[in-house]
Protein backbone atom coordinates (compact mmCIF):
# COMPACT_ATOMS: atom_id res chain seq x y z
CA UNK A 1 0.00 0.00 0.00
CA UNK A 2 0.85 3.44 -0.39
CA UNK A 3 2.79 4.88 2.23
CA UNK A 4 0.57 8.29 2.17
CA UNK A 5 -2.75 6.21 2.14
CA UNK A 6 -1.56 3.81 4.57
CA UNK A 7 -1.14 7.04 6.93
CA UNK A 8 -4.38 7.97 6.37
CA UNK A 9 -5.74 4.69 7.34
CA UNK A 10 -3.99 4.85 10.34
CA UNK A 11 -5.62 8.25 10.91
CA UNK A 12 -9.17 6.83 10.05
CA UNK A 13 -8.51 3.57 12.65
CA UNK A 14 -7.13 6.09 15.59
CA UNK A 15 -10.27 8.25 14.98
CA UNK A 16 -12.48 5.71 14.81
CA UNK A 17 -14.68 6.43 11.79
CA UNK A 18 -13.69 7.37 8.03
CA UNK A 19 -13.06 10.52 7.05
CA UNK A 20 -15.89 12.85 5.45
CA UNK A 21 -15.64 12.26 1.32
CA UNK A 22 -16.50 15.02 -0.93
CA UNK A 23 -17.49 14.94 -4.20
CA UNK A 24 -15.90 18.54 -6.40
CA UNK A 25 -17.14 18.90 -10.15
CA UNK A 26 -14.43 19.59 -13.09
CA UNK A 27 -13.52 23.43 -12.40
CA UNK A 28 -14.47 23.42 -8.78
CA UNK A 29 -11.74 24.85 -6.38
CA UNK A 30 -10.89 22.64 -3.14
CA UNK A 31 -9.04 25.57 -1.52
CA UNK A 32 -8.53 29.57 -3.11
CA UNK A 33 -5.60 31.71 -3.02
CA UNK A 34 -6.36 33.91 0.04
CA UNK A 35 -8.00 31.34 2.03
CA UNK A 36 -6.86 29.17 4.78
CA UNK A 37 -6.06 25.40 4.18
CA UNK A 38 -8.00 23.53 6.69
CA UNK A 39 -7.67 19.91 5.33
CA UNK A 40 -5.49 17.36 3.44
CA UNK A 41 -7.32 15.96 0.20
CA UNK A 42 -7.04 12.24 -0.38
CA UNK A 43 -8.23 12.03 -3.79
CA UNK A 44 -10.17 9.12 -4.41
CA UNK A 45 -11.01 9.37 -7.74
CA UNK A 46 -10.34 12.64 -10.37
CA UNK A 47 -7.33 14.83 -10.73
CA UNK A 48 -6.83 18.30 -9.16
CA UNK A 49 -4.31 20.90 -9.76
CA UNK A 50 -2.32 23.29 -7.56
CA UNK A 51 -1.51 26.57 -9.35
CA UNK A 52 -1.04 30.32 -8.56
CA UNK A 53 -1.81 33.44 -10.70
CA UNK A 54 0.65 35.86 -11.53
CA UNK A 55 -0.13 39.15 -13.91
CA UNK A 56 -3.25 37.32 -14.27
CA UNK A 57 -1.01 34.34 -15.49
CA UNK A 58 -2.04 31.08 -14.51
CA UNK A 59 1.36 28.53 -13.40
CA UNK A 60 0.56 24.71 -12.43
CA UNK A 61 2.56 23.69 -9.95
CA UNK A 62 1.43 19.84 -8.97
CA UNK A 63 -0.97 17.28 -9.71
CA UNK A 64 -2.83 15.19 -7.22
CA UNK A 65 -4.72 11.73 -8.82
CA UNK A 66 -5.86 9.01 -7.45
CA UNK A 67 -4.60 7.53 -4.11
CA UNK A 68 -2.13 10.83 -3.93
CA UNK A 69 -2.46 13.62 -0.96
CA UNK A 70 -2.85 17.35 -2.03
CA UNK A 71 -3.32 20.29 -0.47
CA UNK A 72 -1.71 23.79 -0.07
CA UNK A 73 0.48 22.63 2.58
CA UNK A 74 2.57 25.93 3.73
CA UNK A 75 -0.86 27.36 4.34
CA UNK A 76 -2.15 24.50 6.36
CA UNK A 77 0.89 24.73 8.63
CA UNK A 78 1.36 27.94 9.36
CA UNK A 79 -2.80 28.83 8.79
CA UNK A 80 -1.77 32.01 6.71
CA UNK A 81 -3.41 32.56 3.25
CA UNK A 82 -2.58 30.36 0.68
CA UNK A 83 -0.87 31.31 -2.48
CA UNK A 84 -2.43 28.29 -4.06
CA UNK A 85 -5.42 27.59 -6.16
CA UNK A 86 -6.69 23.47 -5.50
CA UNK A 87 -9.18 22.70 -8.37
CA UNK A 88 -11.17 19.58 -9.87
CA UNK A 89 -9.59 19.10 -13.15
CA UNK A 90 -12.85 16.26 -13.88
CA UNK A 91 -15.09 15.32 -11.49
CA UNK A 92 -13.06 14.49 -8.23
CA UNK A 93 -13.56 12.63 -4.83
CA UNK A 94 -11.40 12.87 -1.85
CA UNK A 95 -11.46 11.95 1.60
CA UNK A 96 -11.26 15.22 3.77
CA UNK A 97 -8.95 15.18 6.79
CA UNK A 98 -9.04 18.05 9.17
CA UNK A 99 -6.16 20.33 10.54
CA UNK A 100 -6.77 19.54 14.22
CA UNK A 101 -7.16 15.98 14.47
CA UNK A 102 -5.08 14.87 12.20
CA UNK A 103 -2.27 16.98 14.48
CA UNK A 104 -3.35 15.47 17.44
CA UNK A 105 -2.85 12.18 15.34
CA UNK A 106 0.65 13.29 14.25
CA UNK A 107 1.79 13.62 18.31
CA UNK A 108 -0.22 10.61 19.35
CA UNK A 109 3.03 8.19 18.88
CA UNK A 110 6.40 8.96 18.42
CA UNK A 111 6.01 6.05 15.60
CA UNK A 112 3.25 7.98 14.07
CA UNK A 113 5.12 11.12 14.39
CA UNK A 114 8.35 9.91 12.62
CA UNK A 115 5.66 8.37 10.14
CA UNK A 116 4.57 11.74 9.34
CA UNK A 117 8.27 12.95 8.80
CA UNK A 118 9.23 10.15 6.52
CA UNK A 119 6.01 11.40 4.47
CA UNK A 120 7.12 14.96 4.73
CA UNK A 121 10.95 14.48 3.75
CA UNK A 122 9.00 12.68 0.52
CA UNK A 123 7.18 15.61 0.07
CA UNK A 124 10.50 17.94 -0.14
CA UNK A 125 12.03 15.25 -2.01
CA UNK A 126 9.54 16.23 -4.42
CA UNK A 127 9.65 19.84 -4.31
CA UNK A 128 13.26 19.22 -4.88
CA UNK A 129 12.83 17.60 -7.74
CA UNK A 130 10.14 19.96 -9.28
CA UNK A 131 12.80 22.87 -8.80
CA UNK A 132 15.37 20.64 -10.98
CA UNK A 133 12.95 20.34 -13.87
CA UNK A 134 12.40 23.86 -14.13
CA UNK A 135 15.90 24.66 -13.74
CA UNK A 136 16.57 22.25 -16.57
CA UNK A 137 16.73 24.77 -19.54
CA UNK A 138 15.43 22.72 -22.71
CA UNK A 139 11.95 21.93 -23.11
CA UNK A 140 12.73 18.35 -24.28
CA UNK A 141 15.07 18.10 -21.03
CA UNK A 142 11.97 19.27 -18.80
CA UNK A 143 9.39 16.90 -20.54
CA UNK A 144 11.97 13.97 -20.56
CA UNK A 145 12.11 14.54 -16.52
CA UNK A 146 8.63 14.59 -16.21
CA UNK A 147 8.21 11.47 -17.92
CA UNK A 148 10.78 9.55 -16.70
CA UNK A 149 9.15 10.13 -12.98
CA UNK A 150 5.74 10.45 -13.49
CA UNK A 151 4.66 8.33 -16.54
CA UNK A 152 1.29 7.97 -15.05
CA UNK A 153 0.68 12.10 -14.78
CA UNK A 154 0.20 11.55 -19.02
CA UNK A 155 -2.65 9.06 -18.34
CA UNK A 156 -4.34 11.38 -15.58
CA UNK A 157 -4.09 14.99 -16.41
CA UNK A 158 -4.85 17.01 -19.48
CA UNK A 159 -2.05 18.09 -21.71
CA UNK A 160 -2.85 22.03 -21.44
CA UNK A 161 -2.31 21.54 -17.31
CA UNK A 162 1.17 19.53 -17.95
CA UNK A 163 2.27 21.97 -20.70
CA UNK A 164 1.83 24.84 -17.96
CA UNK A 165 3.16 22.66 -15.34
CA UNK A 166 6.26 22.55 -17.82
CA UNK A 167 6.80 26.04 -18.66
CA UNK A 168 5.44 25.48 -22.24
CA UNK A 169 3.16 26.10 -24.36
CA UNK A 170 0.67 23.28 -25.20
CA UNK A 171 2.05 23.15 -28.98
CA UNK A 172 5.39 22.82 -27.89
CA UNK A 173 4.36 19.95 -25.98
CA UNK A 174 2.50 18.48 -28.51
CA UNK A 175 5.87 18.44 -30.60
CA UNK A 176 7.71 17.16 -28.26
CA UNK A 177 5.32 14.25 -27.79
CA UNK A 178 5.22 13.35 -31.55
CA UNK A 179 9.06 13.53 -32.13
Amino acid sequence: MNPALHFVQLYEDYQGTDCQQRSFSRGEFLTRSCEIERHIYVILKGGVRAFYVSDKEEFTIRFGYKDSIINSLASFVSQQPSDLYLQALRSTEVKMIPRAPYFDFVHSSFEILKMHNELMTGVVVSQLERELDLLTTSPLGRYERVLERSPQLFQEIPLKYIASYLRMTPETLSRLRSS
